[in-house]
């Protein structure tokens, strides 16, 4: 089956550091895989992407607002497209992958004030991991769009 003419579903990912230069990750509580990744979630009609972006870091691991400074906004777009397997059982079949809008923040927080027993619980567990060890915690059809925000970032990062 041909899915080229499926449309890319608009979302927006966060990429959250502390202190200490560490990325926050999650672990999906809907798969089996030993899987980890950064807060995203679908743009909403209507809802600019940093709106989105903010929404979903709420909803998915309790984080308000006033916790987070924005630091930088990935430069284009990045897109990944799903496994051939896939298309078709998540989304309702409508998309073949998504077109994120990446943003970068710093976490003025603690760890008490990450909640990830949220009204839509998304992650089972979380972690702060080195951002070099994303590409590889990853599930391996998003490897080379996680390796994409971390050259948009890396002005930010610490040296590897």
């Amino acid at each position: 089956m041909n899915h080229a003419n499926l449309p890319y579903r608009p979302c927006a990912g966060i990429m959250l550091l502390n202190a200490q230069g560490k990325v926050f990750v999650g672990q999906r509580i809907d798969t089996t895989l030993e899987a980890w990744q950064m807060p995203q979630g679908g743009i909403d009609d209507g809802e600019d992407a940093e709106t989105a972006a903010i929404r979903e870091l709420g909803e998915e691991t309790g984080i308000p607002p006033d916790k987070v400074a924005l630091l930088a906004v990935a430069p284009q777009e990045l897109y990944y497209d799903l496994p051939e397997d896939m298309i078709g059982k998540v989304w309702k079949g409508k998309y073949r992958g998504q077109a994120q809008r990446w943003f970068l923040y710093r976490f003025l927080g603690d760890d008490a004030d990450i909640d990830i027993t949220t009204k839509h619980q998304e992650f089972r567990a979380w972690s702060w991991i080195d951002p070099a060890d994303l590409p590889g915690v990853i599930v391996p059809f998003k490897r080379d769009l996680y390796q994409q925000v971390l050259a948009a970032f890396a002005d930010h990062l610490p040296p590897r």
